[in-house]
């Protein structure tokens, strides 16, 4: 999983990659642009679960699920027309799975804003212009060569051209590509397009310390004009600086003493997979313990080729025991004599917290 953090120049993308991160990999800096080339950072995915499993097993090695964050370039109004870095920040942007747009909402005379105030909405509205306004001239291309296609008479030709001219006419109204109603069918068309504005967003408020506790969450989604589904998460970007340089522990302390149950790192990474749709299994062994990253709805030969495509070619069945029970009865042995492992075949849709011992010929 890949997410882009993008926004305006200086509303503290880079501070807060480098806080996600533990790392100082992205210059943060009181000048726009001072990011030109992305930077990618690994995370491990915080998991409790994959710690309870490991207490059982005591393996060799814990393998946690990963993310990536890239810190992109500052885009600017104009972007999609090459002002700025725009033709960087829309060719790096595009090969991300999500996008994580920062939005300053913390005043501060000495931080430099390249719209010289404080409006969260403006720069959203600015980001997401632009982003529109790239993705027309990719739809535009396109409709202009499926249409002398399908004078043909071309039905693929004809079907996607259908599809895209019902994008082209969303875009053409300011609106993002997502909100185009479209099918299953549909969708799987539009993916070809590789569209900006076609990828899952959630948006950060980087905001002061001080409001971070009692952040009117609700109230911010109203004034930045997002709907009531769209995800908002409040994060201070200098306190996960200062969070990034503690010790796992100390960093638990800080965190209590300041009323707060979670990181605003965990809690990102946790919503990431939420509009991804994607949820973990996880695979034990005196050898390791390893968490791994599958789409929400996948079946169990899917799953299976997460980890190899062998597996999922010569699938035979999976052995499924939920953590809960898997950590209460002791480990495998214990939860078979128990009955807590169920035999699936090939029909089972995997459950997000399932430990699994797959079954395949090679």
């Amino acid at each position: 999983m890949q997410i882009g953090i993008v926004g305006l120049p200086n509303v503290g993308k880079s501070t807060l990659f480098n806080a996600l991160t533990k790392s100082s990999g992205a210059e943060a800096a009181n000048y726009p642009f001072c990011t030109i080339d992305p930077n990618v950072g690994v995370v491990e995915v915080p998991d409790k679960r994959v710690d309870r499993i490991a207490k059982i097993i005591e393996p060799k090695k814990i393998i946690r699920a990963i993310t990536e964050f890239v810190d992109i370039a500052g885009l600017v109004k104009g972007a999609s027309q090459g002002e700025g870095l725009g033709n960087k920040f829309l060719s790096h942007i595009r090969e991300c799975d999500a996008i994580a747009q920062v939005l300053r909402v913390f005043e501060n005379g000495d931080i430099i804003h390249v719209h010289d105030s404080v409006d969260a909405r403006r720069d959203k509205e600015i980001v997401e212009m632009e982003l529109v306004l790239a993705d027309m001239q990719t739809v535009e291309k396109r409709v202009g060569t499926l249409a002398r296609d399908a004078k043909f008479g071309g039905k693929e030709s004809q079907a996607k051209l259908a599809v895209f001219e019902k994008i082209q006419k969303t875009l053409e109204e300011g609106i993002v590509a997502r909100k185009t109603e479209l099918d299953e069918e549909e969708l799987l068309l539009a993916k070809e397009l590789h569209l900006l504005t076609m990828k899952p967003i959630l948006y950060i408020a980087n905001t002061s310390e001080d409001m971070l506790k009692d952040f009117p969450l609700e109230e911010t989604k109203k004034v930045l004009g997002l709907n009531a589904d769209d995800i908002l998460v409040p994060v201070c970007a200098k306190l996960e600086e200062e969070l990034s340089e503690l010790e796992d522990d100390e960093a638990k302390m800080f965190l209590e003493d300041l009323g707060m149950n979670t990181s605003g790192r965990d809690f990102l990474i946790q919503k990431a997979y939420e509009i991804l749709g994607l949820e973990t299994y996880f695979t034990a062994g005196v050898e390791e313990v390893r968490a791994w990253t599958y789409k929400k709805g996948s079946t169990a030969p899917e799953c299976a080729g997460v980890i190899h495509t062998d597996f999922q070619r010569g699938f035979i069945c999976a052995d499924i025991v939920k953590t809960d029970d898997f950590v209460t009865a002791g480990g495998w042995s214990k939860s078979k004599e128990q009955g807590l492992v169920k035999m699936q075949g090939k029909e089972y849709i995997f459950q997000d917290g399932d430990v699994c011992l797959f079954k395949f010929n090679v």
